[in-house]
């Protein structure tokens, strides 16, 4: 364990847990001031000096899943689920500041004319699917229901509909075979250059104040600009070869490889459900591949993340808590925000 860290620190009096729900800028240079002196208040050591070697890994905590009436607000059962999780989380970071030697926040990252949002498909009528409530299915497409609009072709295939249509159906067919979510058509989110792409602010600040405090560059990862596949996962897309079995997408065997060298690896962040359910699993097979008690230093903070939940239309709690059982199943590890890290060692 860290020797210069072994108890919690204060929470920095500039925190605001009132305005975690809220957008706002970050005041980097004044945070940046405060951070060294914070660092040298409370002997806070360069993450270089580390001697076991710590990641967090934040799963998609951007404004469209965590800010309440942005697209795809992650409420979970509270109805408040990302906005209580990500007050646990700065806290979290703030505590625990002496000993995560790295952060990395996932973006998820999208474009307007992509296989999940509406523009990709049209039924006979020539109208679009409505988001968050369609599902598309084999079945879906052999029966004419929905088929991709002709015009994205332009643009995703360089005019080649035939080969979109070919692509599109082994892609959903894909999805079915492989126990995937069918393929959902959600509302036009994390779209890049937009505000919904952005972290959200309170995490941003507490990853920033991270970054200047241990002097450790925050690592960005970003996911999901493939127009041909969803990528719920940070470590792959949802199908990696099309119908002629060439790839559509890559693993991120460097980020796989990276995780795996940590001392522990403690995972947040949103939706429970769906893209950090979809990366520890994958995280779980290429662990399972090169030694399966490396499962034992991952560590999830269960009240960190939420599932989705949309009253009367769907609701994954429990696909998301047995995923959960099953990755402590396998050895990882269920902890609370509330939990110091020297005890998990």
């Amino acid at each position: 364990m860290n020797t210069q860290i072994t108890t919690q620190l204060p929470i920095p009096p500039h925190f605001n847990p009132n305005k975690v729900g809220e957008v706002w800028r970050v005041p980097y240079q004044e945070r940046a001031a405060e951070a060294e002196i914070w660092a040298k208040q409370h002997d806070i050591k360069p993450a270089s000096l580390d001697k076991s070697r710590i990641c967090l890994l934040l799963i998609d905590v951007q404004n469209t899943f965590c800010i309440p009436g942005f697209e795809l607000f992650v409420g979970g059962k509270s109805g408040n689920g990302a906005v209580d999780d990500n007050v646990r989380l700065c806290e979290f970071i703030y505590r625990n500041l002496g000993v995560i030697t790295k952060i990395v926040p996932t973006l998820d990252t999208h474009t307007a004319t992509q296989i999940f949002h509406p523009i990709f498909w049209v039924n006979a009528a020539g109208e679009h699917p409505t988001p968050a409530a369609t599902n598309i299915t084999p079945k879906d497409i052999e029966q004419g229901i929905w088929k991709v609009n002709p015009v994205v072709a332009d643009t995703v295939t360089n005019g080649d509909y035939e080969l979109l249509e070919k692509h599109t159906y082994h892609y959903v067919k894909q999805l079915s075979q492989d126990g995937k979510y069918p393929l959902t058509v959600w509302p036009y989110h994390s779209m890049l250059g937009g505000i919904g792409h952005a972290l959200v602010s309170s995490v941003e600040e507490a990853i920033f104040f991270h970054s200047i405090a241990r002097q450790s560059q925050t690592q960005f990862e970003i996911k999901g600009e493939n127009p041909l596949t969803e990528n719920y996962s940070i470590l792959r897309p949802e199908v990696l070869e099309d119908f002629e079995q060439r790839p559509l997408g890559q693993k991120n065997t460097r980020l796989i490889k990276q995780l795996l060298e940590y001392d522990a690896v403690i995972i947040g962040g949103q939706a429970k459900s769906h893209c950090v359910a979809w990366t520890i699993d994958d995280l779980l097979t290429e662990i399972k591949q090169v030694d399966a008690t490396l499962a034992q230093k991952i560590y999830l903070l269960e009240n960190c993340t939420s599932p989705v939940v949309v009253p009367g239309v769907v609701d994954y709690t429990e696909q998301a808590d047995a995923a959960f059982t099953r990755f402590a199943e396998a050895g990882m590890h269920i902890v609370k925000s509330s939990e110091n890290i020297a005890s998990f060692f």
